[in-house]
């Protein structure tokens, strides 16, 4: 059954695309700033406010395509229209025109610019914004939820929301001592991306799994709980992982490897997941496009946030690895795979279903999945030697920094050209959901 009340979604995933696009524009710049450094002007483009643009844009997007995904999928568990559809279109007005205020202020008046707080830049007045509209749409989804029925995929959603929410609130202190700063910064991004959007990234894979897949709720509902159980016990005390060198106490370098070592279980469960229902499923779905995103996003989750993530979180392999591109490595992959992707995949199987577009291209659909995949896993490759090359030179061999940043160039044309790749994938996506037409590969989903 379809709900007139999750054209919302629509809203929302339409102008996380075009901060998508944006994202992945100044990533694109910022790689060429490492091959010509000089080719813009200082004043002009400064790396600083590029990569700010880049990492602001990221998480910008992806909270609105969790949003959309939200206003699409709370309609149909709860069998009953959103309890208010001005106040999410409000909230989208908020929350969109608050972060293009804040890109502006980075681009044309380099303001914010000296705040050290990656993905926190935002001026106050920015935050506050975020917040109101956080509140608007926590009371939103919750009021629809509790007066309809309640399922185990609104319940973990909303639970992975409101986290979302209250973990931000920490991002509004901002004490002068460093360590105690680092330790606040990480209570937001830390349980953002290693806690609660996990818990959203379980409920909507599990979602997708029941509408395409056919396979009983109960199932899908237990591995659901196992999955969120792993997340929660291993993601809060991974924390850990970034108290290392703070100047925090020594007994967290052993929380911090021996339950950061264990956050590789949930991700190989939902890749576990994903495929057991595909293989345990009895429904050939039509939308195929949106079932190789789902499984794309298990797979690259697993070896972006899994093992790439392992890779470095010891804090004996870390003390030499910190700081250095293996980090970055690992960044990009861990949220392409746990997170773009997800909210893609969401996109993919939706749209159809909103657009009343049959037959759905999904030929196009598919090859933009290969080749934005391609891009970032080759970015990942080639970031990791670098990484490994830099943490030799630098932290055995003891060469200075611009030096090693010198014998590690290469690794950089190479990233560059892999971030042309995915852009031009990007765009591929974007003009195969919104114009290109049917191509015979398939029908969009019918009512379900």
């Amino acid at each position: 059954m379809r709900y007139q009340s999750q054209s919302i979604a629509m809203t929302y995933w339409l102008g996380a695309l075009l901060i998508f696009a944006v994202q992945v524009l100044f990533g694109l710049i910022g790689g060429l700033i490492y091959v010509l450094p000089n080719l813009f002007p200082v004043d002009l483009l400064p790396f600083n406010v590029v990569r700010m643009v880049h990492t602001n844009a990221l998480v910008v997007w992806l909270l609105l395509g969790f949003f959309g995904s939200a206003y699409y999928l709370i309609p149909e568990e709860a069998e009953r229209e959103i309890y208010s559809v001005k106040l999410a279109y409000v909230q989208f007005a908020i929350f969109f025109l608050g972060a293009l205020s804040a890109v502006a202020g980075y681009l044309f008046l380099h303001k914010y610019a000296g705040d050290a707080r990656s993905y926190l830049e935002q001026p106050l007045w920015v935050k506050l914004g975020i917040i109101v509209a956080a509140l608007i749409f926590l009371f939103n989804v919750t009021m629809t939820v509790l007066q309809g029925r309640k399922t185990a995929i609104t319940n973990v959603l909303l639970l992975g929301l409101w986290g979302i929410a209250i973990f931000f609130l920490f991002s509004l202190y901002n004490p002068a001592n460093m360590s105690e700063d680092k330790m606040f910064w990480w209570y937001v991004v830390h349980l953002w991306v290693e806690g609660v959007w996990e818990l959203v990234m379980a409920s909507v894979l599990a979602f997708l799994m029941l509408k395409m897949t056919g396979v009983d709720r109960e199932v899908i509902e237990k591995w659901l709980y196992v999955i969120v159980a792993t997340a929660l016990f291993s993601g809060i005390l991974g924390t850990g992982h970034h108290y290392y060198w703070i100047g925090a106490p020594g007994y967290w370098q052993w929380i911090g490897s021996i339950f950061s070592s264990l956050e590789v279980v949930p991700f190989f469960g939902m890749m576990t997941f994903t495929f057991m229902m595909v293989w345990k499923g009895r429904r050939d779905h039509p939308n195929k496009a949106a079932l190789v995103w789902s499984l794309g996003c298990s797979v690259l989750a697993f070896f972006g946030a899994g093992v790439w993530g392992f890779l470095h979180t010891l804090h004996g392999v870390n003390f030499y690895t910190h700081g250095t591109q293996v980090t970055a490595a690992h960044g990009h992959l861990a949220f392409y795979g746990a997170y773009v992707c997800l909210n893609l995949a969401m996109m993919t199987y939706a749209f159809p279903l909103l657009r009343n577009r049959a037959p759905y291209n999904q030929v196009l659909n598919m090859v933009s999945f290969w080749v934005i995949s391609s891009g970032v896993v080759f970015m990942t490759v080639t970031l990791t030697f670098a990484g490994v090359l830099q943490t030799h030179l630098e932290r055995v061999m003891g060469m200075s920094y611009m030096d090693a940043q010198d014998q590690i160039g290469l690794f950089y044309v190479m990233r560059f050209g892999a971030g042309a790749v995915t852009v031009v994938g990007v765009l591929m996506f974007i003009y195969s959901l919104l114009v290109a037409r049917g191509n015979g590969a398939g029908q969009a989903a019918p009512a379900e």
